[in-house]
């Protein structure tokens, strides 16, 4: 359970808050994603949950924030990089730059925290499987395309199990296939009840698919929160700047055209939009 109660925090030299007195409530085993523009405190709220603030970035603080019961705010470091993994946007910055091989990176937590090597081996295998990295294991991490380093950075988190996964823009190296698997595989960790999942995410047609719930952050407060084929469908989330999924765009281009049946909800699926737009066409 995540558990946010008016939380303010404001960088230091700042002027104005990147995040405004938000309250959230994370139960244990949910697929949450965050969405918005660029600016809305997406990723500093990413940095609050992984304990980045305030034990680097100290600026101001206010509120609450509660992890699986603890204060994170006071809770030992130590204590809080097992319980919460933190998956960077780049993965350039979350590459250690110390091992030869793939597997090896992977394994560089697990060594630090003494796993025995039986289970260290087997925990790197299945997480290499998991992102589709296996053949992968002998090279280089610094050799990687841009894709393939991401998903060695997400292999490096998801090996040390942690019982809550924020993930700050995972696909922005990845292509659409890899979009998919990715999105694919923090389902079903989050549907096997393994992780709570948070995902920082600007694709929001994958974000519909898969996700239980989305956050629309907007100026650092909260704009709407809901289920994805709710909150993805409201105006004030489009005009906010926060997207929208192509089958939602048709549908408001129909809108404008004034050929849109009055109060029928706006699809934001491909299952949605095709049952709907066969509706659209038997009316014709």
């Amino acid at each position: 359970m995540i558990s946010l109660q008016g939380v303010t925090y404001s960088y230091p030299g700042t002027s104005s808050p990147a995040l405004r007195d938000l309250s959230l409530e994370i139960p244990r085993g949910q697929f949450c994603a965050v969405i918005g523009p660029n600016g809305a405190g997406k990723t500093t709220l990413a940095y609050i949950l992984a304990g980045f603030i305030p034990h680097f970035y100290h600026g101001s603080l206010q509120g609450e924030v509660n992890v699986e019961g603890k204060n994170a705010a006071t809770m030992p470091q130590r204590e809080l990089l097992r319980l919460v993994g933190l998956i960077l946007q780049n993965p350039f910055n979350q590459i250690s730059g110390t091992k030869v091989t793939v597997q090896d990176e992977i394994a560089f937590g697990l060594e630090n925290l003494g796993i025995p090597r039986e289970e260290m081996v087997a925990r790197v295998a299945a997480a290499m499987e998991l992102v589709g990295v296996s053949e992968l294991a002998e090279r280089s991490p610094l050799g990687l395309s841009g894709g393939q380093m991401q998903r060695v950075a997400i292999a490096s988190v998801l090996v040390m199990q942690p019982a809550i996964l924020v993930l700050d823009e995972p696909t922005s190296q990845l292509d659409p296939v890899g979009s998919r698997e990715v999105f694919q595989a923090v389902r079903e960790m989050a549907s096997s009840g393994q992780m709570t999942v948070i995902m920082i995410e600007h694709k929001v047609e994958w974000v519909a698919a898969f996700a239980d719930r989305a956050i629309a952050l907007v100026d650092g407060a909260l704009l709407a929160d809901g289920e994805p084929r709710h909150v993805l469908a409201i105006d004030t989330v489009w005009r906010a700047g926060v997207g929208q999924t192509r089958y939602t765009l048709a549908a408001r281009r129909l809108q404008e055209l004034g050929k849109w049946q009055d109060g029928k909800r706006l699809p934001v699926t491909l299952d949605e939009a095709t049952l709907t737009f066969k509706a659209f066409q038997k009316r014709r």
